[in-house]
């Protein structure tokens, strides 16, 4: 039996002491944007609410929304449904493993997905959904990569109906607030509509385990990393854990907020606006000696759609940064440098 062992009772965890570099600096919460929606959700002065949203992206990186139309009721029923799918034996969870689905759905367990995965490793374990497309869906059949079927936990009575539920409403939630940033960007109010009408949407349902005794950067609940596509909607619960580096560079604490979700923008937003809304870089460091559920919703734009800097972000003092790309295979690149289980996918 090791010293560790004889020292610390089973069941009790020892007490949590951070690397000091891993310690989210605690600020004032009016520090912090906080953006009500509601004016812009009906309509009643869409402009004042974009000039928010712009801002926040903006100069700080990221930002909390209320006000935003999502019942509180849908979003508790959705983090019961998170508790229920991993309190499951891990068996049943396996069982949907991600490597399973050719089109990047179903369970992950600890370990298979590292954001950062030169410096750290993940614990925590999650379940991707997406836009659920049946088999004779014109995309499906063509044959277009992330298109196609969710995988479904049968045994859990009211998760799959639920699930659409949440899904529809942070995709409707998605699409007012791009349309916010697109007038705060100078385009029309409807810029993004066809760029997201078949967008690459996914729910990840996520779970964390609580940790104990000294906490240093080689394992943490998720490393440091920028989301890859456009926008993501995060819903998180009371325990916390969320730290955000702003644009001065500081790791910032995100406690939860009740009623709000935590906005970040991701690496194809900063290519589109070429740089003047920056990817917002985060992590995950759950030390509050409970379970931590969280619900990220990445609202993409379609597989075809190709990231351009826009006309009205580029000028003789902030020239294009960014080479074109394409939305889904970058997508791609990034669950191929992320998750253990795509190093076996062998090439078409």
């Amino acid at each position: 039996m090791s010293q560790a062992s004889m020292s610390t009772p089973v069941g009790v965890m020892e007490p949590t002491t951070l690397d000091p570099a891993l310690i989210g600096r605690q600020i004032a919460f009016q520090d912090i944007p906080l953006v009500d929606l509601s004016a812009l959700i009906d309509g009643s002065d869409e402009v004042a609410v974009a000039e928010r949203l712009g801002w926040a992206a903006e100069h700080v990186g990221f930002l909390y929304v209320s006000n935003h139309g999502v019942p509180q009721d849908l979003i508790d029923r959705m983090f019961e449904m998170s508790r229920r799918f991993f309190a499951q034996p891990l068996e049943a969870k396996t069982a949907l493993h991600i490597r399973q689905s050719s089109v990047h759905r179903g369970y992950f367990p600890t370990f298979e997905e590292n954001t950062d995965p030169d410096l750290t490793a993940d614990l925590k374990e999650g379940f991707d959904l997406g836009r659920h497309l049946e088999p004779d869906d014109p995309d499906v059949l063509r044959g277009l990569p992330l298109h196609g079927p969710n995988q479904w936990p049968d045994t859990l009575a009211g998760f799959r109906e639920t699930s659409d539920a949440y899904f529809a409403a942070m995709r409707s939630l998605g699409q007012q607030i791009l349309r916010g940033f697109a007038i705060a960007l100078d385009l029309t109010p409807d810029f993004f509509e066809t760029k997201v009408d078949r967008p690459l949407a996914q729910l990840r349902l996520l779970h964390y385990p609580p940790q104990d005794g000294f906490v240093e950067s080689k394992t943490m609940g998720c490393g440091a990393h920028t989301d890859y596509g456009c926008l993501t909607i995060l819903a998180q619960d009371p325990n916390g854990g969320l730290q955000v580096r702003n644009a001065a560079g500081d790791w910032i604490a995100a406690p939860p907020v009740p009623g709000t979700f935590v906005i970040n923008l991701g690496d194809q937003m900063a290519r589109w606006t070429n740089g003047r809304f920056a990817a917002t870089p985060h992590r995950v460091i759950n030390v509050s000696g409970r379970e931590r559920y969280s619900m990220p919703f990445f609202f993409d734009p379609n597989f075809e759609t190709w990231i351009d800097p826009l006309d009205s972000c580029v000028t003789e003092t902030r020239p294009a940064m960014f080479q074109r790309v394409q939305a889904g295979p970058y997508l791609l690149s990034r669950f191929d440098a992320t998750f253990s289980y795509r190093k076996d996918i062998k090439p078409a």
